[in-house]
């Protein structure tokens, strides 16, 4: 265990305090070919009632993405990716009372968003996609969710891998920190993410989760993303089948305790009772050091 850095997360609504406990965000993809919930949350209503449902859970955050990056997945438009994205916000609107997170690419639909009520931009390619995005932030004074990925989620999984993943992963967010630093996005708005399961073999994944306290180290609160992931599935594998990732709770819930332990602040879940659990006994574990 770890002992965990303390920060102040900076809304344009207030503060949140990174540290004290866990936060636990939900996770809401509103796309049809998500890895694990693809299809399932396409209806508006449907959507708004599962993020209503993990509001109730007990998630502090929600990040809604609604363009997949699964490994293999190409690319939309930012028009196509609006139209899965506007309808959600427009119903959770007044309704739902976490903050939330919009995990996009695009400058364009970060700014959209943004004016139809998300708080929080959470990019996985760390501003390479488009750094206009860091722009939007800065306006906005949005809290930026800076992850790591090597390549792109056509091309990631195949390779080749880092020699040193943790110094890969810290070359690349020390260079989105650079440039969304130089947009004007405050540090106090900055969140890091090492971005597992994009680039990174199965074996490196477990690497960075014993290694986050060294990821600390760049002076930026973490989050980290374990649920349902591949890795886990091949972890699990049963006669060279990998388990699907409806059965990767407890595989999910071990790595979310091992995230937290080693310094976590904000993990990124489907299953938010369960993992809000995991997140509080692992908290009481941490109040002893």
């Amino acid at each position: 265990m770890t002992e965990r850095k303390k920060f102040r997360l900076r809304l344009r609504a207030g503060v949140f305090r990174l540290g004290d406990r866990t936060l636990v965000m939900g996770v809401l993809n509103v796309t049809p070919d998500s890895f694990s919930d693809g299809g399932k949350f396409l209806d508006v209503q449907r959507a708004a009632g599962h993020a209503l449902k993990m509001q109730r859970d007990g998630a502090d955050l929600l990040d809604i993405g609604a363009e997949s990056t699964r490994p293999g997945s190409l690319p939309i438009s930012a028009a196509e990716e609006v139209a899965r994205l506007l309808p959600v916000l427009e119903a959770l609107r007044g309704r739902l009372k976490i903050p939330i997170s919009v995990d996009t690419q695009k400058s364009s639909v970060a700014e959209i968003a943004l004016g139809a009520g998300a708080r929080i931009l959470n990019d996985v390619s760390g501003l390479r996609t488009d750094p206009r995005l860091a722009q939007v932030a800065a306006q906005y004074r949005a809290p930026l969710i800076l992850m790591h990925m090597r390549g792109n989620p056509r091309t990631m999984q195949k390779g080749p891998f880092a020699r040193d993943v943790l110094t890969d992963v810290v070359r690349g967010l020390r260079q989105s920190i650079a440039v969304a630093r130089q947009a004007g996005v405050d540090k106090s708005r900055i969140v890091i993410d090492p971005g597992i399961g994009f680039g990174k073999s199965f074996a490196q994944n477990y690497e960075l989760l014993a290694r986050l306290p060294e990821l600390a180290k760049l002076g930026f609160p973490i989050m980290v993303g374990t649920s349902r992931k591949g890795f886990l599935g091949a972890t699990l594998a049963k006669n060279g089948k990998p388990a699907s990732p409806e059965q990767r709770l407890s595989a999910t819930a071990a790595t979310v305790a091992a995230s937290i332990l080693n310094g976590a602040h904000i993990v990124r879940v489907h299953d938010v009772s369960e993992m809000v659990q995991v997140a509080r006994v692992s908290d009481c574990l941490l109040e002893q050091l």
